[in-house]
């Protein structure tokens, strides 16, 4: 009966891929904006987003959706994330370097695509004839909402920090992102989080601003005794079949490698949370609000794997603490790597990490997560 119905399943899912996905359908006014009269009742200037309501979510990968960053945002999810490689003087977006097009750029994946929804957003009109400030965001039914570009520096830390924070000049020009004035956050529309290889310590540099924020070690803030071992762990374990923010062709150095020494990270591109930073360095104290906006860490590495389709109660507790450390600090938690199989062990595990107070689901499936019905189905055992 079991093979009979997924049989039925995998038949349904065949038929349906010859239709358009209804997402997509609904980016087409993000994307080429309103071309009825002006005549027409049923629009306003900024209704791209229309009925649209932001969802605490991360879009894993976004540059794999059908329509990067558009079905996110028509899906509601409130974080992006973009993998780039400096390459021929510009920007690739890209898992590896094998998915590398010309086409597919920073520029022309997120940020000329943002310009021109939050242009939408922020119209001159003759009843509106200033801009507000700050600037509403892309989100028509919550306008003070910001969208969180996640960017994975997977070259060097330096060299891509340069390309970022000059191709990011138009956005900051607009007055479009949030900013560090030296004792405050200013919020933008679009908030910039630096992953993967972003050095900290250019993060830190201008003390009076600062519009890059960084993706800070999660399981360094809670004090844990195995912090140092998991993310020795994350450097040296490949088995991660969510995420690779802390995989790098520069993560780590040996000097001494021919005579079998004890090998040391390198400081500079070591992954996310730790570039640009020793050990040595980080301290209780190192990441905060005004340098930091995600605290992130591979939920399998720092969790441990899930036993019985249920967290142990020793695994809670850690969720619990991390989460307490980084809202300390004024941080949200995201935790990658979330187990995606079976649909009912992640929306099981959904639910308990939203309950513990983590801020943002870093998630593939959109709509499930949007939707946010995690009950029990049936259908998720083999779907």
């Amino acid at each position: 009966m079991l093979g009979v119905i997924q049989l039925i399943a995998i038949a349904c899912g065949i038929v349906l891929s010859f239709f358009s996905d209804e997402l997509d359908l609904a980016t087409e006014p993000w994307r080429h904006g309103n071309t009825g009269s002006a005549a027409d009742i049923l629009h306003w200037p900024t209704d791209s987003s229309r009925d649209i309501v932001p969802a605490a979510c991360h879009s894993h990968n976004d540059y794999w959706r059908p329509v990067p960053l558009f079905s996110a945002l028509q899906a509601g999810c409130v974080s992006v994330e973009a993998d780039v490689w400096v390459m021929n003087n510009d920007l690739y977006v890209g898992h590896s370097t094998s998915a590398l097009t010309p086409q597919r750029t920073l520029r022309e994946l997120y940020i000329n695509p943002l310009l021109r929804i939050l242009a939408q957003q922020n119209p001159i009109t003759d009843f509106h004839p200033t801009l507000d400030q700050p600037p509403q965001g892309v989100f028509d039914t919550d306008p003070s909402q910001s969208l969180v570009l996640l960017i994975d520096f997977k070259t060097d830390g330096q060299e891509t920090w340069n390309y970022v924070s000059a191709q990011l000049s138009p956005l900051r020009e607009h007055g479009y992102l949030t900013y560090f004035n030296g004792t405050d956050i200013i919020p933008g529309p679009v908030t910039v989080v630096g992953t993967g290889n972003t050095p900290f310590n250019l993060v830190i540099a201008n003390t009076t601003y600062r519009d890059i924020f960084f993706d800070a070690p999660l399981d360094k803030l809670s004090g844990d005794d195995n912090s140092n071992n998991n993310n020795n762990n994350n450097n040296n374990d490949d088995d991660d079949d969510d995420d690779d923010e802390d995989n790098s062709p520069y993560r780590t150095a040996s000097p001494n490698a021919a005579q079998n020494t004890v090998t040391f990270r390198s400081p500079e591109n070591v992954g996310q949370g730790l570039s640009g930073l020793s050990d040595s360095e980080i301290g209780p104290d190192t990441f905060d609000w005004t340098n930091s906006y995600f605290a992130s860490v591979s939920f399998k590495k720092t969790i441990g794997r899930v036993w019985g389709f249920r967290l142990t109660e020793q695994q809670v507790d850690k969720i619990r603490a991390q989460t307490r450390a980084a809202h300390r600090r004024g941080l949200k938690v995201r935790y990658w790597g979330v187990p995606s199989w079976p649909r009912s062990l992640r929306n099981h595990l959904w639910s308990i990490l939203v309950r513990e107070g983590v801020d943002i689901l870093n998630v593939d499936d959109l709509k499930s997560a949007t939707r946010q019905d995690w009950r029990p189905k049936i259908s998720d055992w083999w779907s």
